[in-house]
């Protein structure tokens, strides 16, 4: 794939020997990560734009999204509820929080390794288990969410674009993550590193109306920020410039 920039379904579930069922789940993880784009029958690899070399396998991707992490951390005020979706970045921020007696609640399997606090309470939607990004959807999910709100929400996209919204490729995510939005009674944060800004992907989620901040970096094309800009408020954080 890197080669050639991109791969057929059934070329590589051949190669693979496994179901092309099974290499379509691996895509969608791929492309919730922001690894790669999707078309009919296959995927092609995610570059930043046309003229850089650099994709998602870089460190850079996961500099600026760390720095979107530390910057949505200090964010979390004491005392509060919040809920973080599916995503890579959304869930970075949890090591971050210094805020005291924090209540996360997630549809995140994942969390139940990242570091936190001590007194930090992780309370999981529950529902259908979905591999192989270990995400928890489906009515059962969904009904535990009807029944709590949250002071604060913040979610992950795979695209972000002036004129659709927020959107993600997995349906059933895409139902959690409006509930998730619907459920605040104060500020919905978004956070989406360079790769998502602009992007459209199949299922909206959020329209911008709906967001109270955008946090992405200022390596996202300007001219695409300054769009959303009309619409919404945006930060942008200068990527870290060494891992933790």
């Amino acid at each position: 794939m890197e080669e050639a920039g991109f791969v057929k379904v059934n070329q590589l579930a051949q190669r693979m020997r496994v179901s092309p069922l099974t290499i379509r789940r691996d895509l969608v993880a791929l492309l919730d990560s922001g690894k790669i784009d999707r078309f009919y029958g296959g995927a092609s690899l995610l570059k930043y734009d046309n003229r850089s070399e650099e994709n998602i396998f870089s460190s850079g991707f996961t500099l600026n999204k760390l720095a979107i992490a530390q910057y949505a951390a200090t964010l979390v005020e004491d005392g509060d509820t919040i809920f973080i979706n599916t995503s890579s970045t959304a869930l970075a921020i949890l090591p971050h929080i210094t805020a005291k007696q924090v209540t996360v609640i997630t549809n995140n399997v994942k969390a139940i390794t990242s570091k936190h606090r001590d007194d930090m309470i992780l309370v999981f939607t529950g529902g259908e288990l979905r591999f192989p990004k270990e995400a928890m959807v489906g009515d059962f999910a969904l009904n535990n969410l009807n029944r709590v709100t949250a002071s604060r929400c913040f979610l992950g996209c795979n695209g972000i674009n002036a004129d659709e919204g927020v959107t993600t490729a997995v349906l059933q995510e895409a139902t959690i993550n409006n509930l998730m939005l619907t459920r605040v009674t104060g500020p919905r944060y978004i956070l989406a590193d360079k790769s998502k800004i602009g992007r459209r992907l199949n299922f909206i989620y959020g329209r911008l109306q709906d967001i109270s901040l955008l946090i992405t970096d200022t390596e996202a094309p300007q001219p695409l920020v300054a769009e959303l800009r009309k619409k919404i408020e945006v930060v942008q954080v200068e990527p870290l410039k060494n891992l933790p």
